[in-house]
C-alpha cells in the first residue's frame, strides 16, 4: 500500500500542465481560495504552466484577464479556454455564416461579434439557430422568445454547458444546464453542449501548450464536466470539495477522479510533500 502511495505521489509530482476549472474550485465568486497563489507559483517554477478550462460564460477571456488581474495574476487570454471559446471554435467551423439568437451576457454576446457571427438578441427574420449560456442577466422576455424559436424543430439549439449550478458565497445559483432543463419543460428539446465535458477544451491545451497526456491534470469541482473531460481526453483528473461534488458523490459515479482533494491548498501540500 505505501509503494502504490509512493507512485501515485510520484505521479502526481511529474504533472506540468494544470487545467483548471475556477468556480468552485480556485475561487468562489471574488474570493481566491487558499493555497491557489501558492500553487500557481509552484507550476511557474518547476517549468509548468496553468491553463484555465472554466464553463463559465458569463465572462468573455479579456474579462477573465481583468479578473485575475485584481488578485494581481497576471494572464493572457489565451491562458483561458472558456465555454464561450469553445462555442465559438464550434459555431467557426459548423455554423460561420449561420443567424444566431443567443440567450446570453452582454459580454457573451460581445465575444461572439468579435469573431464575425451574425449575432441577434431578439427575433427577427432568418433566424437559424439558438444558443444559450449562463445567463446572469436572464428575463423571462428571452426565455419567451426561446420557447417561441425552439417550437420550430428546423431550428438548431446549442448551449456552452450542462452545468446545473454555479458556486457562489453563499451556495449556488442555476447555471446553463438548469437554464436548458427549464426550457425543455416548454419545448421537449435538448441542446447539443459544447463546452466541457466535450474533450476538445483539454486537447487544445495540450495543443497549444505542447505538454503531453502524461503531463496532464485537470482540476475541479464537478464530476459530471471537470472530471469527465479529462476522462474522456485520456489525462489524470483531481476533484477538490470546495464546490458542486462531495466525497459521497464520488462513491457513486462512473467519473471517478484519480485523486481527491478537500481543497486546492490540500492539493498543493500534497504536491510539495
Amino acid at each position: 500500500m505505501t509503494g502504490e502511495r509512493e507512485k501515485r505521489k510520484e505521479a502526481l509530482k511529474r504533472k506540468r500542465l494544470f487545467l483548471f476549472d475556477i468556480d468552485g474550485t480556485i475561487a468562489i465568486d471574488q474570493e481566491l481560495l487558499k493555497g491557489t497563489r501558492e500553487l500557481l507559483n509552484y507550476i511557474e517554477n518547476v517549468g509548468g504552466k496553468a491553463i484555465y478550462i472554466t464553463n463559465n460564460s458569463t465572462k468573455s477571456r479579456s474579462a477573465y484577464v481583468e479578473k485575475f488581474a485584481k488578485w494581481s495574476i497576471l494572464t493572457k487570454e489565451s491562458d483561458f479556454i472558456t465555454a464561450s471559446y469553445a462555442a465559438c471554435l464550434y459555431l467557426s467551423e459548423h455554423h460561420k455564416k449561420d443567424k444566431i439568437y443567443v440567450v446570453g451576457t452582454k459580454s457573451f454576446v460581445q465575444e461572439l461579434r468579435s469573431w464575425g457571427f451574425d449575432v441577434v438578441e431578439k427575433i427577427e427574420k432568418g433566424i437559424q439557430l439558438v444558443l444559450v449560456g449562463f445567463d446572469n442577466e436572464l428575463n423571462y422576455k428571452k426565455i419567451e422568445e426561446a420557447c417561441q424559436l425552439l417550437a420550430n424543430p428546423e431550428i438548431i439549439y446549442l448551449a456552452t454547458n450542462p452545468d446545473l449550478c454555479c458556486p457562489t458565497a453563499f451556495g449556488s445559483v442555476p447555471d446553463c444546464g438548469a437554464i436548458c432543463e427549464m426550457l425543455a419543460c416548454a419545448v421537449k428539446r435538448k441542446p447539443k453542449f459544447l463546452g466541457k465535458p466535450n474533450p476538445i477544451i483539454v486537447e487544445a491545451s495540450m495543443k497549444q501548450t505542447g505538454f503531453s497526456k502524461d503531463d496532464t491534470l485537470v482540476v475541479g469541482d464537478r464530476l459530471y464536466t471537470d472530471i469527465a473531460v479529462g476522462i474522456h481526453a485520456g489525462v489524470d483528473t483531481a476533484v477538490v470539495f470546495t464546490g458542486e461534488a462531495t466525497l459521497e458523490d464520488c462513491k457513486n459515479t462512473k467519473y471517478c477522479p484519480t485523486w481527491q482533494f478537500q481543497t486546492i491548498n490540500e492539493l498543493f501540500q500534497e504536491i510539495i510533500r
